[in-house]
Formats: C-alpha cells, structure tokens, sequence
C-alpha cells in the first residue's frame, strides 16, 4: 500500500528500535587483571543466550558482544608483529571499525581518518585487520558481516593521555562519523569504540559464536578486569551488525518509550551547549544524537557526552534515569534536592531498563524507576562481582557466595575499582547529592507563587457572548451534555463503550478540531503500559518552566524555574504568571490569530508570523510566551491551538532556544483529555483551557451539573479528571513522568498531508496524506460561520455533536439506526435479503467513507481460475474465529448462541476475558456444544481457572484491547449481576477492571513463562498471543514467536 507520495506505507523507524535482552558485567574487586575474566563472561553470555533470539537460518543471533577494558600487552605484542610502537597505556587508543567490503571505499575511509585526525591533533600509529572466523555465522550475518579493523592512536601532545586523550578520541569520531557519509560505498562503515580505556568486540551473532568468531577472545593475554557483556533480543527492531550492544559506555535491556521527546529535547539544546572541557570542540560534536541510531545508541550518545564532559559517570546515569522522587515518595529532603535541581537540566530516559554501564574504571548497573527489568548480583569471598539479568549465571559453590541480591526500582549499584569495593545505592546516591548544595540552591531559587495551588476561584462566565465563542471553537451540546459535565460533576472521565464507528477526521463532512488528526501509540509486548493506579507513586505531572540548555554545567542559577505541579493552570495561575515581577522570567502574551476570510495563505502567513514573533519575545529576554486565543478580533479567526504550539516549538528548537522558554497555551479549544494531552506532546509547558472554566461555571448556574452546585468545586473536578486523564493517558506508551512525555510527540497522523507534516509536526508518523493549510483554514472558517449564524438568529443553540453517540443531524455512525434495524430483521425473520442491505451499508464506502479499507477497491478483469481449485466453503468456514467478546459484554443467550453456531461450522468462537459457565463444556443433550474453543487469559485473569484452561482448543493471551489499547477491559458494576460474577470469581455490583498489563508479564521471558504454564494446564492446546494492530506490528509479532 502506498501513500500520495506513493511511498510504501510502512516505514522503517530507527525510534522504534527497542530490544528485551540479557545484560550483565563481571569485576574482580581485587583489580587484577586476568584472562579469566573474558572466560567468565563469555559463559555468563551463554547462559544468557536464551534472553536472546535466533534469525529464520537458527545461526543469526540478533547480537551479542563484549566491552571490556584494552588488553595492553596483546595490543603492543600484535602491534609489534606489524611494526607499529605503542606508547604507554592510557597513552593511545584503540578503534574497533566495521569497514565496508568495497576496497576503494575501505582505503578512502582509512585516508579520510588519517587526514582527520591529524587535523584534530592525533597520529595514526597503525591499522590491523582483526582475524575473524566467518565460517561459525550465519548466512544473514555472513552477508552483512564487515571487514572489521583496529587503528592504533596517539596524541601528538605525550601530556594528553587518559580522560584527556578520550575527549580527543570522541572528537575525533565524531568527525569521522559525519564525513566518512561523503564517501561512496561506506555505508556499512561504522565505528565501535575508539577509546584508550575499553574495547568493544561484538556483532550479529549469538553467544556461542562471539569467542569463535573473534579469534581474538581466546588469546590468554587479552586480560580485563571490568567487562560488560549483552545478548540481544529484538523484539520490534531489524537486528544489524551496528545495533548489537554493548556499545561505547553501556549495554542497555529494555526500551526508552519517550525517546522522540528526549532526542527533541537534546537538538534544543544544541545550539546552546558549552563546555569548559571542550572548548570550541563542543560544535564539532554536534549532533550528539545522530540519525538512525536505537533507542539504546541514543542513551549511549547522551551519556557520553555527559561523561567526557566532566560528570562522574554514576552522576550521569543519575541524571538519565532517576528513581522516583515525588511528593509522596519517601526520600531524604538531600537527596530530593539532587534530583529536583538535575531534572531542571534533564527529562527523564523513561521506559523499561536494566543498564550496565562503565567508564573504564568503574562498573555499575542501573534500574528504571518501575522496576521493569531485572538485575541481579553475586558477590564471592574472592571479590569476584557477577552482575546479570538472573541469577545462576555462573556456576559458583554456595559457600564462596557473600553476598546476593537483586536491584530495586530506581536503585543502582556500582564497583569502582580505584577504590576496590563495591557501593550500594545508599552511599552512591548521598555522595551525589552532598558534592554539591542542590538541596540549598532548589531551596532558594524556587519561584514561589502565593497561592499558586491553593483553592481555585470562582469564574463569572459571560453569557452575553459565550455561546458565541463556543460556536467558534467548535464546541456542541455533545461537549457539554457528556464530556464537561461528567467531568466536571464527577471529576472522571466520561466512559462509553468500546470502539469508534464515526468517520476518520479526514473522512467527515463536519468541521473537525484538528486534535481529531492524530491518534496516540500505545505499548505492548516487552514494552508494556503502566498501571497508573498501582504504579501512582513513580508517576508524576509535575514540569518546570525556564529550563536551563546548559546540561555540562552546574549553577545555582540553574534552579531558578517555575515548577508546576501539574500543566493545568487556572484563571488566577495564569494572571500570576502574567504578572511574575522577576527579570528573568519576563512573559509576553501572543495572540494566535489569521485574518478574515480564512484561507490556507493567510494561515500559514499568521502561522510565519507568530513564530517570527515568539523568536523576537525570546531573543529581548522574554522566558515565557502565552500564545492566546482569548481576545482576538472580531475580523480574525483562531489558530488551532495545536497547529500555534507546535509550530512555536519546532521554530524556536530549530534556533536553539527553546529549552529555555516556556510555551503556555491559554485555549478556548481545548476541553478534552486528549486535547490536552496533544498540546503538551507538541511542546506545550502548560495550558489554560479558559473557555472550558466559564462553560463550566455557567452550567452550573443553570443547574445542568447535577452533582455539583458549586463552580469552585466543579473546576476542581474538571481540573482533576483532565490530570487522572493524562497519567492514564501517559501510562498507555509505559511513561510515568509527564517532563518526558512532554514534545514526545507520540502520536501517529492521519489525514494529514506531508507538508503540514513536515514543517509543523516534524517527525511524526504519518502513513498517509491528507489535508492541508487551506482545509484546516476551511473547517476554521465553517465553524466561524456557525458562530455568525447563531449571532443572526439569536440562537442559544450548539450544533448536536454525535461523535460519541448517534444524533440525528449529527456526526454519522456506521452503527445507526438503519443498520442496525437492518441487522435484526435479518437475524429474527432469518432473511438473507436483509442481510446483504446490511453488509451492502457497512462495507461500501465509496460515496461516504468512513475508514480507511473503503478506499480499498478489488482488482477487476483478473482472469479467474476453475471453482474445482477451490476449497469448498465447508472447509473455508473452518477457518472462521470470531472475535473475542466476554460473557457481561455480551448476553448469556447471544454469548451461547455464538459458541454454539461456531462449533456447528467447525470454526472456533473466542470466550473474551471474562470467564465460560463450566457448566457449557458439558454437551447438551439436543447435542449442541455450548463450549468456546478459544479462551483468553487477560491481565485480569477473571474465570481462570484450571478447569477453564483445560476446556479449550487454543488459548489466548491477551496482550491489549484492540478497541482501546493500552487500557484494560471494564465492565460497570450495574452489569455485574450474580450469574456474571459467578463465572468471574467475582462479587456482584462491583466494577471490574483488567489492569494495563498484565502485571506478570514486563518482558520476552515473562510471556515465555506464561506459555509453558498454560502448556502445562492443557498440552492439547494451541497458544497464541493477541496484540494490536499498529505500525511495525508484523515485527513485533516475529519478536513474539521468536520467544
């Protein structure tokens, strides 16, 4: 399928490049180097090698590979052997290259490094190729495997060794990495290491290969002391030569879900970083993150850079990956100091993750803050430090163990060999938050406004004109009947069932808001959503407005921000700000407006000028820009707000001066959690929804709230429902800190053209094109004249809306009333005729579309082939399975009656996740089967039991909803009658809710887990797993079966 480009639809994206794998590292306290070390960790690799997976010829491993410090007395021995003199040790540096095949491009390559380094002040000492034994690999990684080379370097200055020569070494790359792109045929080229410290050998191989491979590895005096090893699993990536771990610093298990955000967050930097150590370099390193790299490459890249530029290298993964610290986490007042200063500088790397990482000299591990992956550890009396995914990775007699145990959330523990012990998160963390008084400087340079969060005060709507507005920013009696008065009455989101059958935004006749263009990703598999509920205390909303770019320094001045506690300002908030009598948080409000009679060139001129005017508040010393809808003129139309905030972000990023300013979207447009939730993807810091405060407040003078009678009250739970919104709405990509989701953007477009895409909303995923400037300026314009049309007439009356529930006038809906009777009468008068009305309704979408298959057509003036080829439709129909849906969704009768039909035809009909009467298993004396073949096992586990598991055909995992991914199901209590928690193990009346995720399933090996118990509650059984349909499913289902 392709797009208006024609682009094939699917596309490859380096951000989803995520792994599940085995990680670990080996130390002896001691510090004697041995040859012994590399033997141990090549088994702990082995023993790790089912975390691992197998290509389609079972000899290409998606990766594994060492990092280890340089084995000195192999390198001048060999170095010897090729004429080359080698200077002391931690005088010259060793580069592990993959070179490409091409000869000519090999020797361009090897005359543009010596070229560059030469410029860059370093000598070439030497080139060696390394021996390989390509014979042991696989067909895949034989093809793509490269000529790998080691070159010798040395500074010209003898003073220039240790940290000093590896700032030189990193320039050095990175120079080379941006220019060797010129040369033709080098795109295999790539740089592993180069470093006077550690060494990398890895590549596309399994375990078992990697010593067979590198001949190297066997060579006794290949010596460490410090080694990290990694075996790769990819789950949702396209395993290469370059993505095998570990890499320069670290080796990685797990997945960094805001990983745009974090890579936008680092190019807004740029411009703006300095560096003492540095100097003037600081620019040839630039971009720190380059394209394509994975998400595992990218945190290497950032901690790098944090590392050479002065920072300890425990300090930096602090700084990357901090434990929980909120407000109601118990933690010492210093520590939270420590961590309150530093995520000023920088967004959490949020996701699932085990890291092992090292400078050379220390080696340590590090845990998300979830907890999401494991890393265990073995201490033994002879200070041997075995550090691994599991436990048991080597065979150690239980009487030389001291000490083991498993990292925590958060926790970190590192073995510093200069010192020769190992340290516990306790002391690592206090030493870090006592080096400096961030406690004091986050103490003192707050910016504390006097009843910032305190109660919310009252709003005087304006009646004369507020339905007016409302027209304008398209809002209808929808909005307000169903989404802000539950809201604001309940302080909840407003729940309905499952699925959406009104038109794609792109497809719809009405005016549509353009939040209506995206769509959210969702988590799944070894990526998995987060129970917001359970997982509240490392989940957080709190943000920061004035965030400093300068990450390689540290101030006080650097505490000086605005932290939010949450990004939902009140009427009141957003006067303070207005208001705030500090120089250097000087704001400036710009109206977010274009000029009657709308069109797509007046837009984007606004658009040109709005960004021309934020920069220009930025460069005279404004830090917080309020992009304003509220009074524009009555010859102007809003901007959607959407477009305003993201366009405002991307111009100021692109100059470099966006990390210090805050963007503050003061909206009559935004009104529901998805809204806000976009705004703040796209960059926004905060929002004011103003509009949604007076509409709230003048229906509940009219009494249209009914459970709440006070407008305070009902903006607390407007404002509350819109935050428990978002942590949900987090949780669904696995993100618990709302600074990491914020520019995140992960969002998937739909219907939106490739220019817009582009210049707007820069790295989102669009498949498909769509409209443009002069259709968004179009809808804006339609919604002014309904605006218009309510003034003419006097009208206090909103469109219908219908986009929630059929309405006539209103949105339409494949599930209406004429479908929908016509499925009935097919159904109760058994009419075939009626039927094909129906299915004629639902699938021919030509004239009004509704989804994207209706743009699909058959191929016509095909020659046919014989019906005798053809299997006959008794068999075919034994193919049919129907989608799952439980016993409570259903009735009992339509649930039996599915089951029943199913099995007539042979095909198989699927429980749902809500439990089977054992009763059903049983045949029924007329002789029909009442039992469904497939049963499900959700993260509810609602009527597992052995009996159920042992009654079926295949049984499912459920991964995620298809309806509503990265939500669990929900059943209101009301329809939780006796029958139904019977079968559910349940208690009557009482809502039943499936969690996220499966709260035992947070990896590859957990779903592994999970299929041999099954297997051994029924052997008979097919198991399959049930995920969600998205972009790049196909490879995490291949992920899936590798397990």
């Amino acid at each position: 399928m392709s797009n208006e480009d024609g682009q094939c639809c699917y596309q490859h994206n380096f951000l989803e490049e995520k792994d599940a794998c085995g990680v670990g590292w080996i130390t002896d306290l001691s510090g004697k180097k041995s040859h012994d070390i590399i033997r141990k960790g090549i088994e702990v690799l082995c023993n790790l090698a089912h975390r691992g997976a197998l290509g389609a010829d079972k000899l290409t491993g998606d990766g594994a590979g060492l990092l280890f410090q340089i084995p000195d007395d192999f390198f001048k021995r060999e170095a010897d052997k090729l004429n080359i003199k080698l200077p002391d040790l931690l005088s010259y540096g060793v580069g592990m290259f993959f070179m490409p095949h091409d000869t000519t491009a090999r020797e361009e390559c090897c005359s543009l490094i010596n070229k560059l380094a030469n410029e860059e002040r370093v000598s070439v000492l030497g080139w060696r190729e390394v021996p390989l034994n390509r014979t042991v690999l696989g067909e895949v990684a034989k093809r793509d495997c490269p000529v790998i080379m080691q070159g010798f370097f040395s500074s010209n200055d003898s003073l220039v060794k240790d940290i000093l020569l590896e700032r030189r070494l990193y320039v050095l790359r990175r120079i080379i990495e941006k220019n060797v792109k010129k040369i033709k045929n080098a795109s295999g080229f790539y740089i592993a290491s180069l470093s006077c410290r550690t060494i990398v050998y890895k590549g596309l191989m399994i375990a078992q290969q990697l010593d067979k491979f590198y001949e190297d590895l066997n060579d006794q005096l290949v010596k460490t002391n410090i080694l990290v090893l990694h075996q790769r699993y990819s789950t949702n990536t396209f395993p290469s030569w370059q993505l095998a771990q570990p890499f320069r610093y670290l080796a990685h298990n797990g997945e960094i879900n805001t990983l745009r955000g974090n890579i936008n967050q680092m190019r807004g930097r740029e411009p703006a970083l300095r560096s003492k150590v540095f100097g003037a370099d600081i620019s040839k390193l630039l971009p720190i993150i380059e394209d394509n790299l994975s998400d595992s490459a990218c945190l290497d890249a950032v901690l790098e850079l944090l590392y050479t530029a002065g920072r300890d290298i425990e300090h930096s993964m602090a700084m990357l990956i901090p434990q929980a610290w909120g407000a109601k986490y118990p933690i010492g007042a210093d520590l939270r100091g420590f961590f309150e200063y530093h995520s000023g500088l920088m967004e959490p790397w949020d996701g699932p993750a085990a890291v092992a990482f090292t400078d050379g000299i220390k080696v340590g591990s590090i845990m998300d803050r979830n907890g999401l992956r494991p890393a265990r550890y073995t201490v033994t009396k002879s200070g041997l430090v075995v550090v691994a995914s599991e436990t048991g990775v080597l065979d150690i007699p239980y009487e030389e163990v001291v000490e083991k145990g498993a990292l925590r959330p958060g926790q970190m523990i590192l073995a510093d060999l200069s010192e020769g012990r190992l340290i516990k998160d306790c002391e690592i963390k206090m030493k870090l938050a006592r080096s400096q008084p961030y406690r004091r400087w986050v103490e003192e340079n707050k910016i504390d406004i006097h009843g910032f969060y305190g109660a919310v005060a009252t709003v005087q709507p304006d009646e004369t004109s507020l339905m007016r507005r409302l027209a304008l920013f398209g809002y209808t009696r929808e909005d307000l009947d169903v989404v802000l008065s539950t809201m604001a009455g309940t302080g909840n989101e407003p729940r309905g069932s499952m699925g959406a059958d009104q038109p794609l935004a792109v497809f719809s006749e009405k005016p549509q808001l353009l939040y209506w263009y995206f769509k959210q990703m969702f988590a799944q598999v070894t990526n998995p959503p987060i129970d917001p509920i359970r997982e509240e205390l490392v989940m957080s909303l709190m943000t920061f407005i004035g965030n400093s770019p300068l990450i390689l320094e540290e101030s006080p001045a650097f505490a000086r921000l605005v932290k939010l506690k949450h990004p939902i300002l009140t009427n009141e908030d957003i006067k303070k700000i207005r208001d705030l009598n500090i120089p250097d948080f000087r704001c400036c409000t710009i109206e977010t407006s274009f000029p009657l009679p709308g069109d797509g060139k007046s837009l984007e001129t606004a658009i040109d000028v709005l960004c021309r005017k934020a920069e220009e508040a930025v460069m005279r010393g404004d830090r917080i820009i309020i992009l304003s809808d509220k009074n524009i003129h009555e010859t102007s139309l809003p901007i959607p707000m959407l477009l305003a905030v993201s366009a405002v972000n991307r111009h100021l990023s692109r100059l470099g001066l966006r990390t210090r300013t805050g963007i503050i979207a003061e909206t009559g447009e935004a009104r529901e959690v998805m809204h806000f939730a976009l705004l703040l993807g796209y960059g926004a810091s905060a929002i004011n929804p103003y509009l949604a405060y007076e509409t709230i407040a003048s229906m509940v003078k009219s009494g249209e709230i009914e459970l709440c009678s006070s407008i305070v009250q009902a903006i607390e739970n407007y404002i509350k429902s819109i935050c428990k919104g978002l942590l949900k709405i987090m949780s669904k990509m696995g993100i618990s800190t709302l600074r990491s989701y914020r520019n995140a953007q992960v969002f998937q477009a739909i219907g939106l053209s490739k220019e817009i895409i582009e210049k707007y909303f820069t790295g989102t995923v669009s498949v498909l094109g769509g409209i443009g400037l002069s259709e968004i300026a179009e809808e804006a314009m339609a919604r002014y004249k309904a605006m218009m049309e309510i003034e003419k007439n006097d009208e206090k009356l909103l469109s219908v809306g219908g986009q929630y529930k059929f309405r006539v006038d209103g949105e339409r809906h494949m599930w209406n009333p004429e479908t929908i009777t016509l499925l009935q009468r097919a159904v109760r008068e058994n009419d075939k005729e009626y039927y094909h009305l129906f299915a004629e309704k639902i699938n021919k979408q030509g004239q009004r579309l509704f989804t994207i298959r209706g743009l699909f057509s058959l191929k016509e003036n095909i020659t046919p082939i014989s019906i005798e080829e053809v299997e006959p439709a008794s068999e075919i129909v034994k193919r049919f399975v129907v989608s799952a849906m439980s016993f409570g969704s259903l009735s009992k009768e339509a649930h039996e009656t599915i089951a029943i039909a199913m099995n007539r035809l042979g095909g198989m009909s699927n429980s749902g996740e809500g439990g089977e009467d054992p009763s059903r298993y049983i045949i029924n004396s007329d002789g029909e089967n009442r039992c469904s073949a497939v049963k499900q096992v959700a993260s509810g586990r609602f009527g597992v039991t052995a009996e159920y598991l042992a009654n079926a055909k295949e049984l499912q995992i459920k991964i995620a909803q298809g309806a509503k991914p990265g939500e669990g199901g929900h059943l209101p209590g009301h329809k939780v009658d006796i029958e139904i928690a019977k079968v559910r193990h349940s208690i009557p009346c009482v809502t039943l809710i499936s969690p996220p995720p499966h709260h035992d399933i947070y990896s590859i090996e957990d779903i592994a887990q999970l299929i041999f118990d099954l297997k051994n509650a029924n052997p008979e059984a097919n198991v399959s797993v049930k995920l969600v349909s998205e972009i790049g499913v196909g490879t995490i289902a291949a992920g899936v079966a590798k397990g």
